[in-house]
């Protein structure tokens, strides 16, 4: 498979799991499940949560990296991760958390940010 759509992929798998460890503990909490939770349990699942989100973005790093033969420099891979962490996590609050409205300037956000990306692969 071509590294740049692996890594991509890989990317988009980790910040699932990373959109979960972040914030996957106030759904919980609000829905009754964690809501008795000392904070350092809800610290230890999120870790663990965590580390399956490491488990795709090192993996998603190395081989995207061009320093491994991938096509991405490191200044690349951040700006599209960071672009793939936004995307994943507006799906993730719209569809999961709900009660979050979409607005103009989030998504006026979201265009400047794909220009930054898109700046970031300029000569």
């Amino acid at each position: 498979m071509n590294p740049a759509i692996t890594t991509i992929l890989l990317l988009i798998i980790s910040n699932l799991f990373m959109t979960f460890a972040w914030y996957g503990h106030l759904k919980l909490q609000s829905s009754g499940i964690s809501s008795n939770w000392p904070l350092w349990g809800v610290i230890l699942f999120s870790w663990g949560i965590a580390l399956a989100e490491y488990s795709f973005m090192i993996p998603a790093n190395r081989i995207g990296f061009s320093g491994n033969g991938g096509p991405f420099s490191l200044m690349q891979l951040k700006v599209i991760q960071e672009a793939v962490t936004l995307v994943i996590f507006t799906i993730v609050v719209m569809f999961v958390f709900g009660g979050e409205t979409l607005r103009w300037n989030h998504i006026l956000a979201f265009l400047l940010l794909i220009m930054a990306v898109y700046l970031m692969f300029m000569d």
